[in-house]
């Protein structure tokens, strides 16, 4: 299976920073992921999905060789972000673990993180995503709410993040079985970015971050986090 992905070296995105961030084509989103199809995906509205659109039809981007690449020729110890649109690669159920090898293998002296929807028992995905991160590549499993989000956590695969609903106001809050949630920075705070913040790449971290559901299909988004 082949795959198209953009990398952009600086972003424009102030909620970003001006680091290196990547986009990848719309097949790549797992059917698992509840906020496909308009549901509440953020980057499906926007001057974001209208990129996204290029990168499907091949206006933008290139092929996965090509951008794995980039993603090596990129600085020692740089930090970056994998998809600010789509997920890893894969067929929609199962993570392709040769493409993903090769983005790892890529990332080495990086400091590339990444968020995925892909569930984790499905297949090989749990090994998978495991040793990506082990391997110094991380990978946020993305909770739809914070039940999920416990759930995720007790399969200890890699650090977790969760949707919030768009109306909460707490920066911590805890999870149904008590574990710490730390509302993103970036989305109450002008002055921080995901390359002031980074803790979204750091694998050992214990919290799991929130992000309040946002974009123009927030509502649809913050119904699913609120169950």
């Amino acid at each position: 299976m082949t795959y198209r992905a953009h990398l952009t070296l600086k972003s424009r995105n102030k909620k970003v920073g001006k680091v290196p961030v990547s986009t990848t084509e719309r097949k790549s989103c797992p059917t698992a992921c509840p906020f496909n199809n308009g549901n509440g995906c953020y980057a499906s509205l926007g001057p974001l999905a209208l990129f996204w659109d290029k990168v499907d039809n091949g206006q933008a981007g290139t092929d996965w060789n090509e951008f794995c690449g980039q993603i090596e020729a990129l600085p020692t110890g740089q930090f970056w972000r994998h998809n600010q649109a789509g997920d890893l690669p894969g067929d929609g159920a199962k993570i392709d673990a040769a493409a993903l090898s090769q983005l790892v293998a890529s990332n080495k002296n990086k400091r590339g993180f990444t968020y995925t929807h892909y569930n984790p028992k499905t297949g090989d995905n749990r090994h998978i995503l495991k040793q990506a991160n082990d391997s110094g590549f991380t990978i946020n499993l993305s909770g739809n709410n914070l039940k999920h989000a416990d759930e995720l956590v007790d399969l200890n695969v890699g650090p977790v993040v969760a949707v919030l609903p768009a109306d909460h106001a707490k920066k911590k809050t805890t999870t149904p079985k008590g574990r710490p949630v730390i509302t993103c920075p970036a989305t109450y705070k002008d002055n921080v970015s995901c390359a002031s913040c980074q803790l979204c790449q750091r694998r050992d971290r214990k919290t799991i971050v929130g992000f309040p559901a946002h974009g123009a299909a927030k509502r649809k988004a913050s119904t699913i986090a609120s169950n």
